[in-house]
């Protein structure tokens, strides 16, 4: 048997101010996004933002049903949006935000699993890591990709 260890690497900011203006700029949208996000269930409303390749932002939020499974989160509205409507532009960052109350969440918000999936694909999609900011008012955290927030990802190589 042997025993491997996995590293992630996450950049920790203290506020918005410590990142760059593109960033902040991209931030910013997903604060904003949040608050159309249609939430009547939980009352927990996700922003996405994400800048692409050729410079455009797109942004998504979460759309939730009284059949759970029937909505869906706000990294996925935006990725599936951008991958729709410009298809050859690469995803190269995305920006999550959370409010509960109208307030930005304490800890970073984290996307769930079949969000890190949909990530993941994009990635291989367009061979080009994803810059990830996950906002929060004690954190901001940075990733250099979907490998630090989904290792061992599902992917083409397994099929």
């Amino acid at each position: 048997m042997k025993t491997r260890e996995i590293k992630i690497l996450v950049h920790e900011f203290e506020n918005i101010s410590e990142l760059s203006p593109d960033e902040q700029s991209l931030l910013l949208e997903a604060r904003r996004i949040t608050g159309l996000a249609y939430a009547p269930y939980s009352g927990f409303h996700v922003g996405a933002a994400i800048l692409l390749g050729n410079g455009q932002i797109v942004t998504g939020n979460n759309q939730e049903n009284s059949a759970y499974p029937s909505g869906l989160c706000a990294e996925r509205v935006a990725l599936f949006y951008a991958n729709a409507n410009f298809p050859e532009s690469v995803v190269k960052t995305i920006a999550i935000s959370a409010a509960k109350n109208g307030v930005l969440v304490n800890e970073p918000v984290k996307p769930c699993g079949s969000c890190r999936q949909a990530l993941a694909e994009t990635e291989v999609r367009f061979e080009k890591p994803i810059r990830i900011i996950l906002d929060g008012q004690d954190a901001i955290l940075v990733l250099e990709g979907v490998e630090s927030l989904l290792p061992l990802s599902f992917s083409k190589k397994a099929l």
